[in-house]
């Protein structure tokens, strides 16, 4: 589920005929919790917190057992009963419903997190390092989103509007 039509007509492009995409709303989303076992909510808005799209009443209609991974417990989750947990005890239970929401979930992988981690941003770094910031920012739009604070100054739009700050 998604809400970027875009992103969903990829999906259906790359994956196999039996992979289901649907668009993410209340009405799909409250469908699909009584019939599926795990439910991983993998919601992010930049800057903000994650919307509750499982209130507390949802739990009440999926199944005994069913898991809830919240992805989004770093941004306060996307599920109403979603607390932070540690890997040393990450689950607890509401309402028969079984929740994992460690925080930071790859600490439990540190080496393959650095490995993948190093492969996605060695190349901005390497261009940072060789070009400075200022002319990396101007050559790599992409190094350019992510810039949050110049000279002191926290210039991304999204943390500003979290914060009420402009």
């Amino acid at each position: 589920m998604d809400i970027n039509m875009k992103r969903l007509r990829y999906v259906n492009d790359v994956m196999p005929p039996h992979v289901v995409t649907e668009f993410s709303n209340e009405y799909n989303i409250r469908k699909h919790i009584k019939t599926h076992d795990l439910i991983i909510g993998g919601v992010l808005l930049k800057g903000a917190k994650a919307p509750n799209l499982i209130t507390r009443d949802m739990l009440k209609e999926m199944r005994p057992g069913t898991v809830i991974v919240d992805v989004a417990v770093d941004q306060g989750g996307c599920v109403e009963t979603t607390r932070p947990t540690t890997h040393e005890d990450p689950v607890y239970i509401i309402d028969d419903v079984v929740h994992y929401s460690v925080a930071n979930m790859p600490g439990a992988v540190p080496c393959t997190s650095t490995i993948a981690l190093t492969n996605v941003t060695l190349a901005y770094i390497l261009k940072l390092a060789t070009l400075g910031w200022k002319a990396a920012c101007d050559t790599d739009a992409s190094l350019k989103k992510g810039l949050n604070i110049i000279a002191g100054t926290v210039v991304y739009k999204e943390i500003n509007e979290a914060f009420g700050w402009k």
